[in-house]
């Protein structure tokens, strides 16, 4: 049975470009709070308290939240906090305010519920962040606020350190945890940056800057499982909080969608359900070599509550989702919340 949700996207917001319905989208969601609706949302979608989990020194209410690339300005951190998940990362955000790729730059691939976007970390930069971040630290009731930092287009590879540095430097103290996105495939160069010999350095550079605020580092789903190990041994050396795993792939094996709407969408990164597998044996991997206390945020193909059961059974931490938000519509973490405790419930 189709949702009214469902109906809606078919009806309409499948008619829409991609990026504008998602500008609508997030209009509406910052609306909530603005109109005072937030209390009574979240009433309606709050978490069970049994969800809750403790990790990075923080408390998650839940441990379903809203990936990186949602919100890229900071700007939805209240009203997707009222809808129920646990935690917002915002992002990317770069150290200079930059435009993106030119558009079009997002496309559906809607038979495999997957999306392919090259946006090229379109934002506003660490200082219009910085405001938006002060604001919402001020509400009563906020999700976690995770913070993913990226390097400016018009920096040069060299140069990276000190470009991540000025972000973490503002945004840090403003941040419940920082996420360091080496692995974006629409920057050129920047997944250059998950070699060991950049990687190292730019990780201990700013894990040393964000002082008490816990670091963690996105990575690619394409990295082989030995270049994956390498960086949890690093992550482990370094002493930063965590790894998110994975960030979008440049793959197109295995999809539904013809052939045709795939090479028309072009380059960029792919995201959504096709990911599911091989973001699980990520997952799998990093478990395998991270001691258990390491923050690992399970990323890639998360729909149900199902797939983020099987996420933390197979050893993650956290999980997050962005793609299925188009397929699914507002009322998603309020139905995989309520999954999960059902799921363990029945357990």
């Amino acid at each position: 049975m189709r949702t009214a949700y469902r109906v809606l996207f078919d009806l309409v917001l499948s008619k829409m470009d991609p990026e504008d319905a998602h500008h609508l989208a997030s209009r509406v969601i910052r609306a909530v709070p603005r109109v005072g609706l937030a209390p009574l949302v979240r009433r309606l979608t709050a978490p069970h308290p049994s969800l809750a989990v403790e990790a990075l020194g923080l408390r998650f209410d839940s441990p379903f939240g809203v990936a990186a690339g949602f919100d890229k300005d900071a700007t939805g951190i209240a009203g997707l906090g009222a809808l129920g998940f646990g935690h917002v990362e915002v992002g990317t955000v770069t150290a200079r305010a930059q435009p993106g790729n030119e558009r079009p730059r997002l496309f559906r691939l809607v038979p495999d519920l997957a999306v392919v976007n090259r946006m090229g970390f379109n934002n506003g930069g660490a200082a219009q962040a910085a405001g938006e971040l002060t604001a919402a630290r001020r509400a009563a009731v906020r999700p976690v606020i995770g913070v993913n930092i990226g390097k400016s287009r018009v920096v040069e590879v060299d140069d990276a350190v000190a470009d991540y540095l000025v972000s973490t430097r503002l945004l840090a103290p403003l941040a419940d945890y920082l996420a360091v996105n080496v692995s974006s495939p629409n920057t050129p160069g920047l997944r250059g940056l998950q070699e060991l010999d950049k990687l190292s350095p730019l990780l201990r550079a700013v894990h040393a800057a964000a002082g008490d605020t816990p670091v963690l580092v996105k990575i690619a789903p394409d990295l082989d499982d030995d270049g994956i190990r390498h960086i949890a041994e690093l992550v482990t050396e370094i002493g930063l909080g965590g790894v998110i795993a994975t960030n979008t792939t440049l793959s197109r094996s295995g999809l539904r969608t013809s052939p045709a709407v795939v090479e028309a969408a072009g380059a960029g990164g792919l995201s959504g359900a096709p990911l599911a597998a091989r973001s699980l044996e990520v997952l799998r991997v990093l478990r395998s070599v991270l001691p258990d206390e390491t923050c690992v945020v399970s990323v890639g193909g998360v729909t149900s509550a199902a797939d983020v059961q099987s996420r933390l059974d197979a050893g993650a931490t956290l999980v997050q989702g962005y793609t299925a938000f188009l397929y699914e519509g507002p009322l998603w973490a309020r139905k995989v919340n309520r999954g999960l405790r059902a799921l363990r419930r029945a357990a």
